[in-house]
């Protein structure tokens, strides 16, 4: 076996997720662990995303923070695991994203991978944007890699949508090189609006949305932004998407709504950008895996099969891989690319001058 960990903290900021990889062959799920954020952490990440008073030091601060509880987490891993740090060939660290602003040549993820190596004495790969942006990408998304080694069909077009914060699709047609680029919001604006009205860090499986009703005309509004009417390559983040965009939306909008109609229609936005940009960019797609946090909102799943009438609109579960640790899965194989000194950028999907080698490795 060839032992990584893959550490994943998305932009949903729900926690930190960490898998246990066996990648000596086909990638495979050994064990994985959640570890929560801290209220106060998530909260502080969450402003960091914006500009504030004294940033460079609370974002030194936050990301040691979020380094120890990774190592905390990697701990109680190993131990249930019975394994020692020396039977892990590496960690491989996505980071928390804080900025993703690749127009003007940066994405900035924070987990002091030094501090990292350090707590759990295992080698660490972190940092593997930077290099696909130096060489004139998006540094976004960078999954689609990893679902064309998992899920690619000889025969079967099938595409994975990954449900985070944000949504990215990977086109994998048979006989091609992957496709793929964000779709726009995920879950990010429907976790903000149900915090804000209903105190609730998400709406499970999607209850509150399905009790409201979409609104059609502001849907239509909705995606008039000229974010949906972009082609690939293309990546997206809180710098765009964010609760003032939504204010700005409905105030636009001029019409009162119930909350429950807009977080509706926040769900049906979802599922909309998500549809459109398939049935544009893979027509002939026969199948749609969905992963991430989305995977297990019930509402989304029904207007995204109600969206796709033809295509089977299923979970990566069908194929045998859990869509809660897809994600962490992929940075483990990121890490292992990176010191097996593998190109794992996709440059027709992030807009790279060519094929590089992402990631910096911080030994144990």
């Amino acid at each position: 076996m060839e032992l990584y960990l893959g550490v994943m903290s998305g932009t949903s900021l729900d926690g930190i997720d960490i898998a246990l990889t066996d990648l000596s062959g086909q990638p495979k799920l050994l064990a994985h662990y959640f570890s929560a954020l801290p209220e106060d952490l998530r909260t502080e990440l969450l402003n960091l995303c914006q500009s504030g008073d004294d940033e460079l030091a609370r974002a030194a601060l936050a990301s040691n923070a979020w380094a120890e509880c990774v190592a905390a987490g990697v701990k109680q891993l190993l131990t249930q695991q019975q394994l020692k740090p020396s039977d892990i060939r590496a960690i491989g660290s996505h980071g928390q994203t804080i900025r993703h602003e690749p127009k003007r040549g940066f994405s900035l993820q924070i987990g002091s991978p030094a501090l990292l190596a350090e707590r759990c004495g295992i080698s660490v790969v972190a940092d593997f944007r930077s290099r696909d942006i130096a060489a004139g990408g998006q540094g976004a998304p960078l999954v689609p890699a990893f679902h064309q080694q998992l899920f690619t069909d000889s025969v079967t077009p099938r595409a994975l949508v990954n449900i985070g914060g944000f949504s990215n699709l990977s086109l994998l047609t048979p006989g091609s090189d992957v496709l793929g680029f964000d779709c726009g919001p995920g879950n990010a604006l429907m976790d903000a609006w149900i915090r804000l009205h209903r105190g609730q860090s998400y709406d499970a499986n999607g209850d509150w949305a399905a009790n409201g009703t979409v609104n059609g005309a502001l849907l239509k509004q909705f995606l008039q932004d000229p974010f949906f009417a972009q082609q690939g390559p293309k990546s997206t983040g809180r710098e765009y998407f964010h609760p003032a965009w939504l204010q700005a939306q409905l105030k636009q909008f001029g019409q009162p709504l119930a909350a429950a109609d807009i977080q509706a229609t926040l769900c049906a936005l979802t599922a909309h950008s998500i549809s459109r940009a398939l049935l544009d960019n893979q027509p002939h797609c026969e199948q749609l895996l969905i992963c991430g946090g989305g995977a297990h909102n019930h509402y989304l799943r029904t207007l995204l099969q109600g969206a796709l009438p033809q295509i089977d609109v299923t979970s990566t579960q069908a194929l045998g891989v859990d869509p809660d640790w897809l994600e962490a899965m992929a940075f483990a194989w990121f890490a292992q690319c990176c010191l097996h000194g593998t190109p794992a950028n996709r440059p027709a999907v992030t807009g790279a001058r060519g094929l590089r080698i992402l990631g910096a490795i911080y030994p144990a």
